[in-house]
């Protein structure tokens, strides 16, 4: 493999062995500019189709981080008999559900058009929160707030996270990382709407509200999106052929540990404020908010750097900085400081396991199925939510009796670790040249 590349273009060339070995190449993966073949990328319209994104995933991905509001509330007042592994489970299901949905919205959005099948995921997910508000039992908020949500959200997250890379070439990751930082806009003025919501109108009305608001946002936004390229159908609904391929596998285990990892903070810090800490119950949305307020700046000022230096490198740095505001500031301080700290820290280092591996993606197996093949790759974060959190949850009620997180954050901490190691095998299968930008 060659050492001496210096672009992420040339970079794509030197692994082109490997993509190769899994015959992405045919005529079954051909591609045509659709019927609006003058507008080239980096238009105009391709910074209006993020702009749409940026509203959808505001709502998709925001309402999953705000997550902890709720968690606080079920906790200590709707099932305070309920232990918090088994609460946890609601918001796990939220984005592992539409990360396992996402295989089949990734078909979906290759084959007909992503304004219809963004609608259709705004109706549901809303319609979601909506019955949630009618539920009396953790089980059913399982089946409606997170199976049900993340069925709709897959088709909100899919169009949202993979078209910005049809329309821009040049600012990739910027236009990406924009795109999804929608999410961490919602999260940070969610957080504290959710908690003034709760604290004055009860949780049901929470949902509520939240429900009408995804529909109206999100239904308007999809009309904004918009395919550039034109993927001809296929004999089979989902072609597995890519997860033969050696760097498929290492990213897939990279975004399985990393999202295994990314969750557990956004869950568990929140309530680790009031119930660990002491602090007034107005500290869970606002460290809620200050993850996201973190994310925000990062998954922008990130893909920045990720456009200088290369997404894959970007990418490295920031998972190995997102281990360091666990284990070495969120571990050993137990203060509110510090705490607030590891949640800025980490919440702008972590915003780059969302926005830069669809970027990744990208350049490393090209745009024309990119929808599905981040379907298949985004089960890995299905795999990776359901073995953090939930176990995460576990820890804290067995070995920390609900107040000591050190065993949750351990583990978590394992989890952004071994995403960190497993990342770095992959920048050198693609080029052992350390100053490549890759």
């Amino acid at each position: 493999m060659a050492s001496t590349a210096v672009s992420v273009g040339e970079s794509e060339k030197n692994c082109s062995d490997l993509t190769s070995s899994s015959n992405l190449d045919g005529p079954e993966f051909d591609s045509t500019l659709n019927n609006s073949q003058e507008l080239p990328p980096d238009s105009l319209y391709g910074w209006i189709v993020v702009l749409g994104a940026c509203l959808m995933l505001m709502m998709a991905i925001g309402t999953t981080n705000t997550f902890g509001v709720y968690l606080l509330e079920y906790q200590r007042s709707v099932f305070p008999s309920t232990p918090v592994s088994a609460l946890s489970w609601i918001g796990s299901l939220q984005f592992a559900s539409m990360c396992f949905f996402a295989i089949g919205a990734g078909v979906l959005v290759e084959q007909y058009d992503p304004r219809l099948i963004g609608t259709i995921g705004g109706v549901v997910s809303g319609g979601a929160l909506m019955a949630a508000s009618l539920c009396s039992s953790p089980t059913a908020l399982i089946f409606t707030q997170g199976i049900l949500y993340g069925a709709g959200g897959s088709c909100l997250m899919i169009p949202a996270v993979s078209l910005p890379s049809q329309w821009t070439q040049k600012h990739r990751a910027v236009a990406t990382g924009i795109a999804l930082a929608g999410g961490s806009m919602g999260g940070l003025w969610m957080s504290f709407a959710a908690r003034s919501m709760v604290a004055n109108l009860g949780w049901q009305w929470s949902l509520r509200i939240t429900g009408l608001m995804t529909i109206g946002v999100c239904c308007p936004a999809s009309l904004l999106l918009r395919k550039r390229i034109q993927v001809p159908k296929r004999a089979k609904i989902v072609d597995v052929r890519v997860m033969k391929n050696p760097l498929f596998v290492l990213l897939f285990f990279v975004s399985l540990f990393a999202a295994g990892g990314y969750f557990t903070p956004y869950y568990f810090m929140p309530p680790y404020a009031v119930v660990t800490l002491g602090e007034a119950q107005n500290w869970s949305a606002n460290i809620s908010s200050i993850l996201n307020a973190g994310s925000i700046a990062g998954r922008i000022l990130v893909g920045l750097l990720a456009d200088r230096i290369g997404p894959l490198n970007t990418l490295f740095i920031s998972l190995l900085v997102s281990s360091l505001a666990i284990l070495a500031i969120w571990l050993p301080f137990k203060s509110l400081s510090a705490l607030i700290a590891a949640a800025l820290l980490f919440g702008f280092a972590s915003g780059s396991v969302v926005s830069l591996v669809p970027v990744v993606t990208a350049n490393l197996f090209g745009i024309q199925r990119l929808a599905s093949i981040l379907g298949l790759l985004f089960f890995s974060y299905t795999l990776g939510s359901l073995v953090c959190s939930p176990v995460g949850g576990a820890l804290l009620d067995k070995y920390g009796h609900g107040t000591n997180h050190t065993p949750l954050i351990i583990y978590d901490g394992a989890f952004f670790s071994a995403a960190t190691l497993l990342l770095g095998v992959l920048r050198m299968a693609v080029d052992t040249n350390l100053m490549a930008k890759i």
